[in-house]
């Protein structure tokens, strides 16, 4: 057992799931510690921040687009309840482009959409504070065969239930007009949202100062284990700048929550998968929704935000932990973004950041305990970090029972040899 005096929870990762974490524990009234030496500057700085289960399923990964919709169904409430805890203002009207208090969305040809968020509102100044929208995704197609492989894909979204429209190339021009002439159709997904994540982490991080929490600055060097293996804390590197942190920190669970980096610490099936990514601003805003296609074989997508901010991303590489900018990254998402949007070679670039996302075996995050007493498991979540955060939280926090215990079995860590 651990010491006398330990802490209950030890969050090791200060990224978006970690720190949503450590906020749900703290709102649970649950002692807890957060150690990263420099939050919210990994994946979660980097990321889109789309919430895009529809748009981002494709015919094997079911049971990701299950857990994807139950997690968007949770963002308006964890939205709403973050920005209360940070200090921001939820007062005002539901914003009219979606998140609305009765869930309905209207659709290209004025038909309402499935309305993914549940009947959940959202305050205006909530949605503001964290630039949430559900404008829906527009993915678009060039030639015959894009035609063709949307055809495929709407069929399949609409045989699982899932709300689409197709649409012709006029259409898509008329929803959004700046898309290239050379736009021959594409698909709608209404229910598809999105979240600036930099500030959903800025909130949190806000939310957990608020609450108390510790964060302790440093790098975790390793696990305490007792002599039969059980994790009883996190052994603390000393930090480079010679500033005094403890060495140790003894707790009753540990939450690895470390991204691409749990496999340092325990034995986990988690690679880096690298994106590099790029942020375009113009005075007003270039897109009213987030559009993606497939440009020289890969998919790009662009992403507004409120402020006029165009999200251009990603590539996707396996270089290990590399994380350049390189010349031939950027010239790919411009290349490809400009066959898309012709207009985005006339905005301001704003920054280029290149993150490393969590992969795992099967593209599912591990989400749980370990098998390992005294160590639980929230990493792996590859594309998905963003739009799991809600989920996940729940998931180490509140339990698993009901629909969220089937939900857990779909990402236990048990899938894999027992993890330690």
């Amino acid at each position: 057992m651990p010491a006398k005096g330990a802490h209950v929870d030890v969050i090791v990762g200060g990224g978006i799931v970690g720190l949503a974490i450590a906020w749900r524990l703290a709102r649970a009234g649950r002692p807890v510690t957060v150690v990263d030496p420099a939050p919210a500057s990994g994946a979660s700085h980097a990321a889109a921040g789309m919430l895009a289960p529809v748009s981002e399923v494709t015919y094997t990964e079911a049971p990701l687009l299950r857990l994807g919709m139950a997690s968007l169904r949770r963002w308006p409430a964890f939205a709403a309840e973050l920005a209360e805890d940070a200090g921001l203002t939820t007062a005002g009207v539901p914003h009219d482009g979606g998140l609305t208090d009765d869930g309905g969305h209207e659709g290209a040809a004025g038909t309402p959409g499935l309305g993914f968020f549940g009947g959940a509102g959202i305050g205006d100044g909530a949605r503001r504070a964290l630039d949430l929208r559900a404008d829906g995704t527009l993915d678009v197609a060039f030639g015959a065969d894009d035609l063709a492989a949307l055809d495929e894909l709407a069929a399949f979204m609409e045989k699982l239930g899932l709300p689409v429209e197709r649409l012709t190339g006029r259409e898509c021009r008329r929803l959004e007009p700046m898309l290239a002439p050379s736009v021959r159709g594409g698909l709608l997904a209404p229910g598809d949202a999105w979240v600036d994540p930099r500030r959903v982490t800025s909130a949190l991080l806000a939310a957990l100062d608020r609450l108390n929490v510790p964060l302790i600055r440093a790098r975790a060097g390793g696990l305490l284990r007792e002599d039969d293996g059980g994790v009883v804390g996190v052994r603390l590197e000393p930090p480079p700048d010679g500033g005094e942190t403890p060495s140790e920190i003894r707790a009753e669970r540990v939450v690895l929550a470390a991204g691409a980096w749990s496999g340092e610490l325990a034995e986990v099936p988690v690679r880096p998968v690298k994106g590099q990514i790029m942020r375009l601003r113009s005075p007003r805003p270039l897109l009213s929704r987030c559009v993606r296609g497939t440009v020289h074989g890969s998919y790009v997508y662009l992403v507004p935000r409120g402020d006029g901010e165009l999200v251009v991303g990603a590539t996707q590489e396996e270089l290990g932990f590399d994380t350049t900018v390189t010349a031939g990254g950027l010239y790919q998402l411009l290349r490809d973004a400009r066959e898309l949007v012709p207009g985005v070679t006339e905005l301001e670039v704003a920054d280029v950041v290149a993150g490393l996302r969590p992969g795992t075996p099967d593209n599912l995050p591990i989400i749980g305990p370990s098998g390992t007493p005294g160590l639980a498991l929230a990493t792996g979540h590859h594309r998905g970090g963003v739009l799991l955060t809600p989920l996940t939280a729940a998931l180490l926090v509140e339990g698993a029972s009901g629909e969220e215990g089937e939900l857990a079995a779909l990402c236990s860590p048990g899938r894999f040899r027992e993890i330690s």
